[in-house]
């Protein structure tokens, strides 16, 4: 394998591209080796770069020249030791990518002729993994951030004054000037639309919750709008620019000072509601929330998300079912930082 002067593969912009690039496993092997080592392979013992010896009777796997270390394609990533061919694998990240609304594990296990719902679950739960890229970027800096509290899931009714089985969430979103990219309504008079968003099941809404959050996804200096809750308090401490509006629950004053957070989490609603009819165990929450936020900053590039998915899915570690109900998705440390059309 050779340094390739362009480290991106090309990603296919509809269905029957797809289907012209992907016609059987030689080429999905062939794309995510690109996607894997995008400057060629290179050994994960002996870190040393060059073609790797290749047996035709085991097509997974690489052996170096150097050390003779073998490699499996997969190993390592979110398809670790999975017995799943890598044109479902490749299917699934192309259904999951490319649809505006995502798809439940029983949507997926009919439109891949899956027989067992298990499976689909998982290879979904997997790709889910791969939908949070290694030490993202924070948000912020240049643009103004609106920041809010969200109550997702959950019954209210019957509970009493104040009480709720709804699970928090800090919404942040970014204020970017202007019409969105692929704005088709020339006539719209739109000031700002949503840039990038970061969300974060918590337990409570309390200061120091608060802190933690916007020292680990905004910007410092970041310009932040918010509602008079005391709970915001200490941000302008921090080193934030905070702008906060007394609104006494007003919801017209609410939504005049904070609207793009209020459509975020409004649309977080009705995807869960509508793809999921509701049913997501809070211990998983957070999986969903990362997904939502995945396709939202992506929305503007939606095929190009299908390669984006592949390449962080290479840079996380195997997510086995003890992973999966102990809320834990592994890492690998030693990631490769993703080239700069890929947003986050």
């Amino acid at each position: 394998m050779q340094a390739r002067s362009n480290p991106l593969p090309p990603a296919p912009t509809n269905l029957l591209d797809f289907q012209t690039m992907f016609p059987d496993e030689q080429a999905c092997r062939d794309y995510l080796v690109q996607v894997r080592w995008p400057d060629g392979f290179v050994c994960p013992k002996c870190g040393v770069a060059g073609e790797p010896y290749r047996n035709a009777s085991r097509p997974l796997v690489y052996e170096c020249r150097s050390c003779r270390r073998q490699t499996r394609l997969t190993a390592g990533t979110m398809m670790h030791r999975s017995k799943i061919p890598l044109r479902y694998w490749f299917w699934a990240a192309y259904l999951f990518s490319a649809q505006t609304s995502g798809f439940s594990a029983l949507e997926l296990k009919k439109q891949l002729g899956l027989k067992r719902y298990e499976t689909a679950y998982m290879l979904l739960r997997k790709l889910r993994a791969g939908t949070t890229r290694p030490h993202a970027d924070k948000i912020g800096g240049e643009y103004a951030v609106e920041f809010d509290v969200a109550f997702v899931g959950g019954r209210t009714k019957g509970l009493g004054h104040g009480k709720t089985k709804k699970t928090m969430v800090l919404v942040a979103v970014e204020m970017r000037e202007g019409k969105p990219p692929e704005d088709i309504n020339e006539k719209a008079k739109q000031s700002f639309y949503a840039g990038r968003i970061r969300l974060r099941k918590v337990p409570n809404r309390k200061a120091e919750t608060v802190d933690k959050f916007v020292q680990d996804w905004i910007e410092p200096g970041t310009a932040i709008l918010t509602d008079g809750d005391a709970s915001f308090g200490n941000l302008s401490a921090l080193g934030f620019v905070h702008l906060p509006m007394v609104t006494k629950k007003d919801p017209a004053k609410i939504e005049g000072w904070v609207p793009l957070v209020h459509l975020v989490i409004s649309n977080l609603k009705a995807w869960i509601h509508g793809t999921f009819h509701g049913a997501i165990r809070k211990k998983h929450l957070q999986t969903y929330l990362n997904e939502y936020t995945y396709r939202f900053n992506r929305r503007f590039s939606r095929m190009a998300s299908f390669r984006t998915l592949l390449q962080i899915g290479t840079q996380v570690g195997p997510v086995t079912y003890a992973a999966h109900y102990a809320g834990r998705v592994p890492v690998r440390e030693n990631f490769t930082r993703l080239p700069a059309d890929v947003d986050s």
